[in-house]
């Protein structure tokens, strides 16, 4: 009787620490997201047309559901097939979005290996051996051996799955950067290509009134032979020649600059990539009043900085396992034999079955510094995904308060193209009565020229705000 109280009061002592892992297991779960740490999301923005709600203030971010779906073919809005084609060219060769598919792919790599980790372990081995055999006198002997083996490691507290769900969210976030960078991307080769029509139409201009000035340049140089005019007449207009053609030449660069920028996103050699110059007929669209604030779902970056977060959650939980055992499930079976002839004999055989509990006492503080770790890497996700809110408000808003005031803008602008140009024929009309000098002339029409090339200016940046507006939201409005 008394080996027996003996023997149970060693068994209690030893199954003590994994009676108290099991009492604790429960604090190895993931912490709970402190919402109140992230920023309330406005009902609608700010800057948007309908001028309601932009101060009422919902619910915060965390409870907005993502869900990452971009508006499919978003370019299309502006009915350019030259465009449609470029994206989608750019889409399938463009480097970055390949070095995100390979980094995805990387990812579901490491989640299939992670998770392999939760199934049963098999494995064959064989070998052979040559030594001594002190029975025998030293006399050599070889062995050769054949065996099987399984292993499973039991999942008591999560460990395994923890991790395996970690893994799982960095494919998520992988896959919403992919989504990302095709995204951003896109929108490169959409305001690229808008600038360079925009482009366009400004050489287009400059060049008609180049030839304008070489026009007037041959006539004033007849007028100087006959001495109706005198020399300074002449100088002036070659003045505004020659500063005209440097004004087409920088434009000429600028095309160029554009032109293999494209190159690169389409995934081009710029030596053979061309866009031939064409009238810049693209359409604008027209932004809905009253954009709500629940689109930015879609944007895939806040997808996956949220996912992000999330996976750094689950990784404090895997961290906090370690201060609890393992327990493991072996298996093996084999033949051994003096001869390769013998060794599939039945009294050649053995076999084995193990179960392995280990729980860790002292390791110098290393599992509650990876707890730590953890915490740290979880609070960094958190700050990150509250940084990429704020960012995402902060596009859109910039995007809506450049699209109103650009509109402003254009109607000013268009009003000062009609000043210019009537000032122009005025001056025209009195220069050749006799009544003004030609460098009054020349004033009106450089002021003509300066302004039509504004608009212009005006024009291409409403296409750029509104391409930035469309990735601001995340590939849409709708």
């Amino acid at each position: 009787m008394s080996f027996r109280k003996t023997s149970l009061s060693l068994a209690s002592r030893a199954l003590t620490p994994l009676l108290a892992a099991l009492v604790l297991a429960g604090c190895a779960s993931s912490p709970a997201l402190d919402t109140t740490q992230l920023p309330p999301t406005p009902a609608a923005f700010r800057g948007s047309h309908s001028g309601k709600g932009g101060d009422a203030v919902s619910a915060p971010a965390a409870a907005l559901v993502i869900a990452p779906v971009m508006q499919a073919n978003w370019w299309m809005v502006f009915s350019d097939p030259v465009l449609d084609q470029l994206v989608d060219r750019a889409t399938g060769s463009n480097n970055t979005i390949q070095v995100a598919a390979g980094r995805l792919a990387q990812a579901r790599a490491i989640a299939r290996s992670t998770d392999a980790n939760r199934s049963v372990q098999a494995g064959l081995g064989s070998g052979a051996v040559r030594q001594t055999d002190t029975a025998a006198g030293n006399a050599p002997r070889t062995t050769v051996s054949a065996a099987a083996s399984l292993s499973y490691e039991v999942d008591l507290f999560g460990k395994l799955a923890g991790a395996s769900s970690a893994a799982s969210l960095d494919t998520r976030s992988r896959e919403s950067l992919l989504r990302s960078t095709q995204l951003l991307v896109q929108a490169d080769v959409a305001q690229t290509y808008l600038s360079l029509r925009a482009l366009d139409a400004e050489r287009t201009l400059v060049r008609d009134t180049l030839q304008a000035y070489r026009n007037t340049l041959r006539l004033t140089e007849v007028r100087l032979r006959e001495g109706d005019v005198a020399e300074l007449d002449v100088a002036r207009v070659r003045t505004e020649v020659a500063s005209t053609e440097s004004e087409a030449l920088a434009l000429d660069l600028r095309r160029g600059a554009l032109e293999h920028a494209l190159a690169v996103l389409v995934g081009e050699v710029a030596s053979t990539f061309q866009v031939a110059p064409a009238p810049w007929a693209t359409a604008l669209p027209v932004i809905p009043a009253g954009v709500p604030s629940s689109v930015l779902v879609r944007r895939p970056d806040i997808a996956a900085a949220q996912t992000t977060m999330q996976a750094a959650q689950a990784r404090v939980g895997v961290a906090k396992t370690a201060w609890f055992p393992t327990f493991s499930l072996t298996a093996s079976g084999g033949y051994a034999a003096p001869e390769i002839g013998e060794l599939f004999k039945m009294s050649m055989r053995g076999w084995g079955i193990g179960a392995l509990l280990s729980l860790p006492l002292f390791d110098g503080g290393r599992r509650e510094a990876g707890v730590q770790s953890a915490n740290a890497e979880m609070d960094i996700a958190l700050a990150d995904y509250r940084e990429q809110i704020l960012v995402a408000f902060r596009d859109v808003e910039d995007q809506l308060l450049a699209l109103r005031l650009l509109a402003e803008q254009s109607d000013a602008q268009s009003r000062s193209v009609a000043s210019a140009s009537r000032a122009t024929l005025l001056s025209g009309s009195r220069y050749r009565n006799g009544l003004v000098s030609q460098l009054e002339l020349l004033d009106a029409q450089r002021s003509e020229l300066a302004n039509r090339r504004q608009a212009l200016q005006v024009r291409a940046a409403q296409y750029v705000s509104t391409v930035g507006l469309i990735r601001a939201l995340g590939g849409g409005w709708v």
